[in-house]
């Protein structure tokens, strides 16, 4: 029998204030099967049970500075019954959340809709920061439908030059649209709805 086991929970949880990984490790040892009873309890899985009980002790090492505690047992079986409950309410929210992706057409029209909505504000973000020719040569070929000899004409610029401000605009875009972050923006955006 080594010291920590004879150690009370109090010892114990003043030694884990302590930064002592023993006491921790004591702690786990004492009370691992009990938690993972409880949560297989609320639970009825095996594999949800196990990560509840993991993610409790995780949480008593990160926060073994923050708390008071004065009964480990309690404490410990407070968490996995709440850890419980949230992994219910994260499991329903998915649950929900599936069901409106099956859900009818309308909802996907909507989704497109936000989605195009979101990429076209991006875009105006990105073409109101091109240089000014650069900017405008684009929205008359592509907000107003001016062909190149129709913007060069409105300009007062040679073709050449309104097709080589056209064609760094469309670079422009490109290489920003093409960054992976914004599809994480964009996919994270229409997860959230």
């Amino acid at each position: 029998m080594n010291r920590y086991q004879a150690q009370t929970d109090v010892e114990l949880i003043t030694s884990l204030r302590g930064d002592d990984h023993q006491a921790f490790a004591e702690i786990y040892h004492r009370y691992w099967k009990k938690l993972l009873a409880i949560a297989y309890h609320h639970s009825k899985d095996k594999i949800i049970a196990e990560e509840i009980v993991q993610e409790v002790f995780i949480g008593l090492w990160n926060r073994r500075n923050g708390h008071h505690i004065g009964n480990v047992s309690a404490y410990l079986a407070t968490a996995v019954k709440l850890s419980v409950f949230k992994q219910y309410v994260r499991q329903k929210r998915r649950n929900e959340i599936k069901e409106q992706a099956a859900g009818p057409l309308q909802t996907s029209w909507d989704e497109e809709k936000i989605y195009s909505r979101f990429l076209q504000q991006h875009i105006n973000g990105i073409v109101d920061v091109l240089p000014e020719k650069c900017r405008l040569v684009f929205k008359l070929s592509r907000e107003e439908g001016l062909s190149i000899p129709e913007v060069a004409q409105r300009m007062g610029i040679a073709e050449k030059t309104a097709e080589a401000h056209l064609t760094k605009a469309l670079k422009v875009l490109k290489l920003r649209l093409n960054r992976p972050y914004l599809w994480m923006i964009i996919l994270a955006y229409t997860l959230i709805r």
